[in-house]
């Protein structure tokens, strides 16, 4: 991302250099690229921040993935020593009553801990759907940027052709498609 912003700098550097001359119409286009790297720099940082949205809402998926495991760890520790109390309460032994009360309570504590790592599951869920849904908005502001990109390359086309419109029409063209992908990233995800 680095490497875009310096892009972005160097196409202002160049439509400065351009603007020295006396034709109004170059200095326009030099204008024009210049609000065209703004433009690129600010979608350029959207797709960041989304991109690192993702990474953070995948990480936090992984944790409430790892909860929900020690979760399930700890069930198995206590269906074992569930098991364990109901088969000393069935030998008919001395403690046989309290070992069916701490098997019943193993057996209450169990549903806890199962409908604990269950919710933790339903987070990770929500997280994964999260981060998928930053994902595709960083893949839709690559498009959107990297029509920028090539509407203020074309823009350049209008200063070294000394004057040609065209590039430069389609240049705003092309930042304006570039501006409706963006936009399109938020309303559509």
């Amino acid at each position: 991302m680095e490497d875009q912003t310096t892009e972005h700098l160097e196409h202002a550097e160049h439509a400065e250099h351009a603007s020295h001359e006396a034709n109004p119409f170059i200095m326009t286009v030099s204008v024009t690229i210049a609000i065209l790297a703004v433009i690129a720099a600010t979608i350029g940082s959207l797709e960041t921040v989304e991109s690192g949205r993702a990474i953070s809402e995948k990480n936090a998926a992984v944790l409430s993935q790892n909860l929900a495991s020690d979760q399930y760890a700890y069930y198995q520790s206590k269906a074992l020593k569930q098991t364990m109390y109901e088969i000393a309460a069935n030998n008919g032994e001395p403690g046989a009553a309290a070992s069916k009360a701490a098997a019943d309570h193993n057996a209450q504590h169990g549903k806890e801990i199962v409908a604990k790592a269950q919710g933790y599951e339903k987070q990770r869920d929500e997280k994964l759907a999260e981060s998928d849904s930053h994902e595709n908005r960083h893949h839709i502001l690559t498009i959107g940027v990297t029509l920028v990109h090539v509407a203020i390359a074309v823009a350049t086309v209008a200063i070294i052709t000394r004057g040609q419109r065209w590039p430069w029409l389609a240049s705003i063209v092309l930042t304006a498609l570039g501006v409706a992908v963006s936009a399109y990233a938020y309303v559509a995800h």
